[in-house]
């Protein structure tokens, strides 16, 4: 009996596994799906006070209150992204006028400055180049074919951005019109004796989102104000769109500030492609990376720890080890997501398990 026990429990454990197991290769096959349904979400969050306002104050139906703010939102995107018209008109501009013989001149004054400055020799410095044989191994790995699969990889992007925004959308207008929609679906496979605590934790989620992502605004809206003062004080044009742009792509944890401040280097660069390399270009490069530098500072150890803290309740050393976790398992999108879904799984555990200790332990701030 003893022998038949254990193997039915053997059995059952395994059963489980197995199960969970099945269930995470399900999420990892729709994680697209996923990311629609937290961006729609998200929208639903920042969108919702709009619509309370339309509908209490001035009497608007629903339906047409979340039409309105879907209208609003979406106008808001469109107009966001005419900023940039003027600005890529501008760089256009520039890099037509730009004098290739010059610019080969002046990489080479300041290729010869940099070696009189280490003291080396032009020489010496052509025979290491040669006894490496970087240009033959650039040249031995270079492949064209990169031109047609750069082409199939952008219109592949493009596509999926137009499906994906169209699913946001769709999704978020629902969330929108019925604001229990996801709460209802996911009661459905809760069962009733354990319904109120969802109903607490999904409140509680909200509560901490809410002040997360009114967070998240605050520091892009820091780091757009010093990006802007470091381009006014350069004499960028369009400093103001560049440093919008570049605050933005903020909202990627790590990642994001790189490729924005190699943004905003390039297009400091190109908007004074015309003038002297070594006195003007460069200067002016240097003085923006001083001030992406300060930026970071102030980001790094004001900003987000702030935002951790008060809002969703957790270290940053914390909030680092989920974030590249999530990168490692479901890329940027994961990296993005990784903080509310890190939040949300908290709030859930203390809510239905709350009597093992290594959950009171991550979730006793919360």
């Amino acid at each position: 009996m003893n022998a038949k026990i254990i193997a039915n429990g053997i059995l059952r454990a395994i059963a489980i596994l197995v199960g969970i197991a099945l269930i995470c290769w399900f999420f990892f096959k729709i994680q697209s799906v996923l990311a629609y349904l937290a961006m729609a979400a998200v929208l639903a969050l920042l969108g919702r006070p709009i619509v309370m306002f339309l509908r209490k104050k001035l009497r608007f139906p629903n339906t047409l209150a979340v039409v309105a703010t879907m209208v609003f939102m979406i106008s808001i995107f469109l107009g966001i992204l005419a900023l940039f018209i003027p600005l890529i008109s501008e760089q256009s501009k520039n890099l037509s006028l730009l004098d290739i013989e010059a610019l080969k001149g002046n990489l080479n004054t300041l290729y010869l400055q940099t070696l009189d400055y280490f003291g080396a020799s032009t020489g010496s410095f052509n025979n290491l180049l040669d006894e490496s044989h970087i240009e033959e191994n650039v040249l031995k790995e270079l492949d064209l074919g990169f031109i047609p699969n750069f082409l199939n990889s952008f219109v592949n992007l493009l596509s999926n951005f137009s499906i994906g925004l169209f699913s946001v959308l769709f999704i978020s207008f629902f969330f929108l019109k019925d604001s229990k929609l996801m709460q209802n679906g996911i009661l459905t496979f809760v069962p009733d004796n354990k319904e109120s605590n969802l109903i607490k934790s999904i409140d509680k989620i909200n509560n901490l989102l809410s002040r997360y992502f009114a967070g998240i605004l605050l520091q892009l809206f820091i780091l757009f104000v010093i990006y802007t003062i470091a381009l006014l004080i350069v004499g960028v044009e369009n400093a103001i769109v560049i440093a919008f742009l570049c605050s933005l792509f903020n909202i990627i944890p790590y990642i994001g500030p790189i490729i924005g401040g190699a943004v905003m280097i390039t297009l400091t660069m190109t908007s004074f492609i015309d003038a002297d390399f070594s006195t003007v270009i460069l200067p002016k490069a240097l003085y923006v990376l001083l001030g992406l530098t300060i930026g970071q500072l102030i980001d790094n150890f004001f900003s987000q720890p702030f935002i951790f803290s008060t809002s969703v309740k957790s270290h940053p050393l914390e909030i680092f080890l989920i974030i590249i976790i999530a990168g490692l398992l479901f890329g940027v999108v994961g990296m993005v997501i990784a903080v509310p879904g890190y939040t949300a799984i908290k709030v859930i555990l203390k809510e239905f398990l709350a009597e093992y200790s290594i959950v009171k332990k991550l979730t006793k701030n919360l």
